[in-house]
């Protein structure tokens, strides 16, 4: 207890001193600032759009909360299995993870803006074609990787092409069907 006591005591002035001079030091300090609400406008499958973007919102609950793309799967919400992958400025993204106020002024692409009116995009055809799906969940996310990675490499080998895709999982285990797309995807815009 004799022990205890000079320290107890110690704790206690020090306490007390430096109470009262951290009292002094937070009333020097100013207020911290709260983010706010943001009119954020950005491009949208090839139009623009403007909304008002909480600071804490995703790029994925506005496509699908506020702008009602639903294209765009909530998945994980972890950035772990790219169902929610969309384009910024042509760059595959998990939007469950871009802060929404990010994509100011930037080109967003989701799957509902890849076809031309009526007509498909190659890699939405091959995934139909190939039947490069089961339960479709994870198809959007697929289809925006593999939209991607043909526009930087027309001609990828199947090895470009399992790489160009890592950051999306098939939770059916339908990956060599879709490849077998992205393949043949790859042939048909080389073509046109």
């Amino acid at each position: 207890m004799k022990g205890l006591g000079g320290g107890a005591a110690g704790t206690a002035l020090a306490a007390q001193f430096l109470g009262s001079s951290l009292l002094a030091v937070q009333a020097d300090l100013s207020p911290t600032p709260v983010l706010s609400k943001k009119d954020i406008s950005f491009t949208l499958n090839g139009k623009r759009v403007r909304v008002e973007v909480e600071p804490q919102e995703t790029l994925l609950e506005v496509l699908r909360e506020r702008l009602k793309l639903t294209g765009t799967k909530r998945t994980c919400e972890r950035g772990e299995c790219g169902g929610c992958t969309v384009l910024l400025d042509g760059q595959p993204v998990y939007s469950c993870l871009f802060p929404a106020y990010r994509a100011d002024n930037r080109a967003v692409t989701t799957v509902e803006g890849l076809a031309a009116g009526e007509e498909l995009h190659p890699v939405q055809q091959a995934f139909i074609d190939k039947d490069a799906y089961q339960c479709g969940f994870c198809t959007p996310g697929f289809i925006m990787s593999s939209a991607a990675l043909l526009s930087k490499n027309p001609s990828p080998s199947l090895a470009e092409i399992k790489d160009g895709l890592s950051g999306n999982m098939c939770r059916c285990g339908n990956y060599v069907k879709i490849y077998e797309a992205v393949a043949a995807a790859s042939k048909i815009m080389r073509k046109t």
